[in-house]
């Protein structure tokens, strides 16, 4: 639902309007069978609102809001529709050498990224990672270098190896 409401408020027409008004339209028509709470459970939400959508915006779903994103470090990060833009919240040294994230909505709309710590807390924001390893990175590597020394802190993020791991103690 979240994946097409953003659509729809990014497109318009033909993306169909999936707010509480246009749903409970269509709530008679899909629940006419149901006549227990136990009936309700099994309703295909997901289901129905594909229904929405004609074939060929179906195969845009995926392309145009993703329900995942492939970092550069190999991990699938889940986007969180649920706010004004989507967001993909993800540790920042699974970013290295990724110089853009993609672009939603057929490159309309930019995907802001939470630059997290590796303790899961948001270190940065932004819209424009490339601008972010040449400014704003110093100053964020400055701050948690010392904080988490287990794991990597080039100088140059940019070109550097992204990872999920930390760095191997030496002499290991």
């Amino acid at each position: 639902r979240e994946r097409l409401a953003f659509l729809r408020a990014a497109l318009g027409e033909p993306w169909p309007a999936v707010d509480d008004a246009a749903l409970l339209e269509r709530a008679p028509e899909w629940l006419s069978g149901a006549r227990r709470r136990a009936d309700l459970a099994r309703v295909d939400v997901a289901g129905l609102l594909r229904g929405l959508l004609p074939w060929d915006l179906a195969k845009r779903l995926e392309e145009y809001a993703p329900e995942r994103i492939e970092v550069p470090s190999g991990s699938r990060i889940r986007v969180d529709y649920s706010g004004e833009r989507p967001v993909l919240a993800v540790k920042l040294q699974e970013l290295f050498g990724w110089d853009a994230a993609p672009r939603l909505a057929g490159g309309r709309v930019p995907l802001v990224v939470h630059l997290l710590s590796p303790a899961g807390r948001p270190a940065a924001v932004t819209a424009d990672l490339a601008s972010f390893w040449g400014e704003g990175y110093r100053a964020v590597r400055a701050e948690l270098r010392g904080r988490y020394p287990k794991h990597p802190w080039p100088e140059d993020p940019a070109r550097a190896v992204p990872t999920k791991r930390t760095r191997r103690a030496s002499g290991s």
